[in-house]
């Protein structure tokens, strides 16, 4: 169990390197190749829809060939994903946008983290582990943070002396070593079960226990996921997910634009601010884990991502004061990015073992869709007079506190209650 849990999280933490790195090094990439502004935001929007067609493939391998394949198979792309843009930059853009778009894998291995850890973890005979499955899964999504300070910190020091290629063919390097250690991976008790039954199936026997297992005769596939029960989980979910990579984007990827235009804090200082807003953000992991474990997983997400929004509205409308804009933005990304440690593992939890894998990964790759769209109607309005103030607010706050909204239409999730059990969930 810790060997799964440790893989997990350097599999989501390296992954999340190599995404961050091609956002860091953009500005090199571009001109090494001649790319101006507009030129490197259409790459990095063209990158962003080719990640999400790649990450929808990852669901239903995991579904088919299991959720130790899935892992090897994400981190895997990710480690070739670097490897290949050393190469591909000296190709033109449609080869980077292919080759950055097989970064999509790694971006989708935090939907094999969700499907693969719920499923463990309920099998599980270990009561304290019962109690803290969600604290225990938020330190693994705690990935994230730490996948990007290392991409920020490690180019700092890989830039100067090996070139942008260079950086890339380092990333390829630990990736590729938590791919080889997921291959020691146990498969999760729960699909091991559907798998044999899905055999005794083809030899044409039909035990009792094949009819009445989660999944032995439920429909599998993208499809699946948009019919029956699990229709509710998927828009709920993943509308929900969507509308939350609106402030994602706004407030975390863009978060220095937002904080020197509206507030007019100096770069330097808008560094040191994101820097601390990502210490409190994993804080925010830990807590909502905690939390999630508790009470309701669906409920603390929500009022999450509710409060967030509320807070990061009262940052863009409040003083100047640096004490007061640093308090309410890093609060802020607390609430923001901290339900990310219950989001997936709740999806995780709410699909069917034959659907699980494609559920979760389904959910984790529409998010960024959101991305391109706040980027979008941010650039539109800003081209037509507006401010980054009003655009942060309609386009990053409002949307955070729809989202929360959203995710209450999912099945709530009957506390204490296990995967294996349909029982467990209620309207």
């Amino acid at each position: 169990m810790k060997y799964a849990t440790v893989v997990a999280f350097l599999a989501w933490t390296f992954a999340v390197y190599d995404f961050i790195l091609f956002g860091t090094l953009l500005p090199e990439i571009g001109a090494d190749n001649g790319l101006d502004n507009a030129d490197q935001a259409a790459l990095a929007t063209a990158v962003a829809l080719g990640t999400v067609v790649v990450a929808l493939v990852v669901g239903p391998v995991v579904d088919k060939f299991g959720r130790r394949a899935g892992m090897v198979f994400t981190v895997g792309g990710a480690s070739l994903a670097s490897a290949l843009t050393a190469l591909a930059g000296s190709l033109g853009t449609g080869a980077l946008v292919a080759v950055r778009s097989v970064a999509g894998l790694g971006y989708a291995e935090q939907g094999v983290n969700g499907a693969y850890l719920s499923e463990l973890y309920d099998a599980s005979d270990d009561p304290r582990l019962a109690k803290r499955r969600g604290l225990v899964y938020s330190l693994v999504q705690g990935g994230w943070p730490v996948g990007a300070l290392l991409a920020a910190g490690l180019t700092a020091v890989l830039l100067p002396v090996v070139g942008w290629r260079g950086a890339f063919l380092f990333a390829a390097l630990p990736s590729l070593g938590v791919a080889i250690a997921a291959t020691k991976l146990r498969e999760s008790p729960q699909f091991e079960r559907i798998k044999q039954l899905r055999q005794l199936k083809k030899q044409g026997l039909q035990p009792e226990a094949a009819a009445s297992a989660e999944g032995a005769e439920r429909p599998a596939g993208l499809r699946a996921v948009f019919q029956g029960d699990a229709l509710r989980t998927t828009l709920a979910l993943g509308i929900g997910h969507l509308m939350n990579w609106f402030p994602v984007q706004v407030f975390s990827v863009l978060g220095t634009t937002v904080l020197v235009n509206v507030h007019h804090v100096t770069f330097s200082n808008s560094l040191i601010i994101l820097l601390l807003s990502n210490i409190v953000a994993y804080v925010g992991y830990l807590v909502h884990g905690f939390f999630g474990d508790r009470f309701n997983r669906r409920n603390v997400v929500s009022t999450g991502w509710l409060t967030g929004g509320v807070v990061m509205t009262a940052m863009l409308f409040g003083p100047d004061q640096p004490a007061v804009v640093i308090t309410l933005y890093s609060v802020g990304m607390f609430f923001l990015i901290g339900p990310y440690s219950c989001l997936l593992f709740l999806a995780g939890e709410s699909y069917e073992t034959s659907v699980r894998g494609t559920g979760a990964s389904l959910i984790t790759a529409i998010g960024p869709i959101g991305a391109v769209l706040a980027s979008a109607a941010s650039t539109a309005l800003l081209g037509n007079g507006g401010d980054w103030q009003m655009a942060a607010f309609l386009f990053g706050a409002v949307p955070c506190f729809i989202s929360g909204l959203v995710v209450l239409a999912s099945r709530k999730r009957l506390h204490g209650s296990r995967i294996s059990e349909p029982v467990g969930l209620e309207a």
